[in-house]
């Protein structure tokens, strides 16, 4: 691979010869691919044994794999399932080091497209409240289509500023991730792009952004909370020296990450100060380690943390017409649904929203998904959302469409065609097997596909 001469001047005079020629050497190696298995919904042996699969398991990750390239994970049904995200492996990592528990207050400040959300997700087990921001509209949508598709309901998926965000959330979070903008020298292999837009001045750039992304998000984290802040380019100044700007600035400290699986200690003598702390993050080396360039950095505010109150709402309206569109929902329910869904719901426009904990009523800000989209109420019917059908299991309907693994309807199916089968009239859950992939609408023979369009396998 043709690499810019500055980025290899930088490293040269960085490295010592022999680790440089294998860095350099790196960039023709081969690329690595995995998934994450999705906990919410099946666990990594039931899923393997369900793909009829044996995988490599990534060393950093209990539930991630490997997989070969060229093989199409993401056309599986059990892709569409919401089984597992395809996800570049070290990118697994910053989730991980988060540790986020559920029940707490948890924001990821660049969120799409929906990698580490999904993972802190998972983690905190679909209970406390996930603020998922990214200030880019376009790839919002894509954010909301994973959280989605991964069955997800304690999220608040925003499109804000961090200088936005911090005036709404003085001191709020528990835990912050930050996957910031960087220069990307750590995706040179997975595509062209990456080196072609870098630039010699690309890196000082990026550092500015940086700072001022940590500066929001410093203000947003309560005394005692966690911060994980991660890139995926190798640079020191965006790195290394970043963390140690950020430790004399604020009242934050490194907080140690164990290296493991060939993720290997920040390098602390690349920095001005050589504080031993600034050892305490990660790099992943793709001359050292099977994946993609990474770095990733625990920090802790200092102070005393105070924990969450418990807030136990009962069934609530923030308007009229949310009260109205309830009704309709409840009464789908009735018919169609073994489960009731309590909390506080939200009406925008004629999307119906059960909000997630910690948000009992919706602030002055751009957002797109607040908790549990259950559907549409208009002119005084309600129609149920692919959200709802992928957040609840098989026993939570009344009728399901079951088909087996190697079942041609369930092609048919994804790609938004007709199905004909007899049974009882009303909405009913089609299954791969027994996870849920949307609705159908039953009516005599004939099966309405209500698969979304942008969903469709083509």
């Amino acid at each position: 691979m043709k690499l810019p001469e500055p980025f290899k001047e930088n490293f040269k005079a960085l490295m010592d010869a022999d680790e440089y020629e294998k860095f350099m050497a790196s960039f023709d190696g081969r690329r690595y691919y995995g998934i994450r298995v999705n906990t919410l919904k099946t666990t990594p042996d039931d899923l393997l044994t369900l793909l009829g699969k044996k995988l490599e398991p990534i060393p950093w990750i209990s539930e991630g794999f490997y997989y070969s390239e060229g093989e199409t994970f993401g056309k599986l049904p059990e892709y569409h399932a919401g089984l597992y995200y395809i996800q570049e492996p070290s990118a697994m990592m910053p989730a991980q080091a988060l540790c986020p528990q559920p029940g707490e207050k948890v924001l990821d400040l660049c969120a799409a497209p929906g990698g580490k959300t999904t993972a802190l997700g998972c983690r905190m087990q679909n209970k406390g409240l996930i603020v998922a921001n990214d200030i880019s509209p376009k790839r919002v949508k894509a954010l909301v289509k994973n959280v989605e598709l991964m069955g997800l309901t304690n999220t608040f998926i925003v499109n804000e500023s961090p200088e936005r965000l911090k005036q709404i959330y003085p001191e709020f979070f528990d835990r912050i991730l930050l996957d910031v903008p960087c220069s990307g020298e750590g995706m040179f292999r997975k595509g062209r792009e990456a080196a072609q837009s870098w630039s010699r001045y690309k890196s000082d750039e990026c550092a500015a952004i940086q700072r001022e992304i940590v500066k929001s998000a410093y203000e947003m984290l309560k005394p005692g909370g966690t911060m994980v802040y991660s890139t995926c380019t190798f640079n020191p100044r965006e790195n290394e020296e970043n963390i140690e700007f950020f430790i004399k600035k604020y009242d934050l400290m490194v907080d140690k990450l164990e290296p493991i699986g060939g993720f290997e200690p920040s390098r602390r003598e690349w920095t001005q100060s050589k504080d031993t702390t600034l050892s305490g993050g990660l790099r992943l080396w793709p001359h050292k380690a099977e994946g993609e360039g990474h770095f990733v950095c625990r920090l802790i505010k200092k102070g005393n943390k105070k924990e969450n109150e418990v807030i136990n709402p009962g069934p609530g309206y923030t308007s009229e017409e949310a009260e109205q569109a309830v009704q309709a929902f409840m009464e789908f329910a009735g018919e169609n649904m073994n489960t009731l869904v309590h909390g506080i719901f939200h009406l925008k426009g004629s999307s119906l929203f059960k909000l997630p904990h910690y948000l009992n009523e919706i602030p002055h800000i751009k957002w797109e998904k607040a908790g549990l989209y259950l559907g549409e109420y208009k002119k005084g019917r309600f129609e149920p959302s692919q959200s709802l059908v992928m957040a609840l299991k098989k026993e939570d309907f009344k009728r399901i469409i079951r088909f087996e693994k190697n079942d041609h309807n369930i092609i048919r199916y994804l790609k938004g065609e007709t199905l004909f089968s007899y049974g009882e009239n009303g909405f009913a859950a089609v299954c791969y097997e027994d996870f849920p992939l949307g609705w159908v609408k039953q009516d005599g023979q004939m099966l309405k596909n209500l698969y979304p369009k942008s969903w469709r396998m083509m």
